[in-house]
């Protein structure tokens, strides 16, 4: 996926993304200053999260051991006590993108985030309202922690819709290449079964995966087996005379098999001219006609 150097995902840098998000050198001062403010009590801020949190139905599908929960609070202590830090540096950067594919990866939902997040600004907010300063300087500083949030909730969620993105690519290359099980069922012979319906972009995937095989094969022979398509129109029609002419610009000679008579009658009343097109009625004989042009001869043992 492409990314402009402002985004917060793969692309990104930190500098880019502090001018994005606005954020001076007098804002990190401000965030590392309510750290030392903070102290201690950052552990409390944390547990009053929690409580929170327990309140939430993914809580127990994630938080249900005992010892899976210590492990996360110490990390989310260290998440936190990272960001007050602010040392806002590539090496920042990558462990709030680590966080993203975790979030991604265990299935958290980007609205659970969002909450988790909601709250913890207001928990920071509040100690920075409890604090010993004048009012101008809590709006400063609460600007400021508002400015950093925004930018880790950025960067977590960018990393986040990346990673889905790739499991859905991911899955329909998959799919894809379940329902084009181009197979190399004899040496220079190729079988694809088709099952369901054949819009353009199946057609475009047969087409992209049959070239493929037969450029991998150096197939001589296609058969394309449509038995099990339902529903045969001038669409469909042109999708797989298309299919036949480029198989045979790469030397490879097509045969559509399973054509039945409702096909057959659905082709001629539609005026569909098949051209060169060499169909058969049944798998069988395509397969037949096939091993006898490789110069094979199938017989019955008696």
């Amino acid at each position: 996926m492409n990314r402009t150097s402002g985004s917060a995902g793969e692309g990104g840098n930190m500098a880019a993304l502090l001018e994005l998000y606005r954020i001076s050198e007098d804002d990190l001062d401000r965030v590392r200053e309510f750290a030392k403010m903070a102290g201690s009590g950052l552990e409390g801020l944390i547990g009053q999260w929690y409580e929170w949190l327990q309140n939430l139905p993914e809580y127990d599908h994630f938080f249900s051991e005992p010892e899976t929960l210590e492990r996360v609070k110490r990390l989310q202590q260290d998440y936190w006590a990272t960001f007050l830090a602010a040392q806002m540096d590539d090496s920042y950067l990558e462990t709030r993108r680590q966080v993203g594919e975790t979030h991604a990866r265990i299935g958290l939902s980007l609205n659970t985030y969002f909450a988790g997040m909601d709250m913890m600004l207001e928990l920071f907010t509040r100690a920075v309202h409890k604090a010993d300063l004048k009012d101008g300087a809590k709006l400063n500083m609460q600007e400021s922690v508002t400015k950093m949030l925004h930018l880790d909730t950025s960067i977590v969620v960018d990393t986040y819709n990346h990673m889905v993105e790739e499991t859905l690519t991911a899955q329909a290359k998959s799919l894809m290449e379940m329902s084009t099980p181009v197979t190399q069922i004899w040496s220079g012979i190729l079988l694809l079964p088709i099952v369901g319906i054949i819009d353009s972009k199946r057609a475009r995937d047969i087409m992209n995966a049959t070239l493929a095989k037969i450029g991998e094969t150096q197939a001589r022979i296609f058969i394309l087996d449509i038995s099990g398509v339902g529903v045969v129109d001038t669409a469909v029609a042109n999708h797989l005379i298309k299919i036949t002419r480029a198989t045979r610009l790469m030397g490879c000679d097509c045969t559509i098999s399973g054509v039945s008579p409702s096909i057959a009658q659905t082709i001629v009343d539609l005026g569909i001219d098949v051209g060169r097109i060499k169909t058969t009625s049944t798998m069988k004989d395509a397969l037949a006609d096939a091993f006898q042009r490789v110069g094979m001869e199938i017989t019955q043992a008696s």
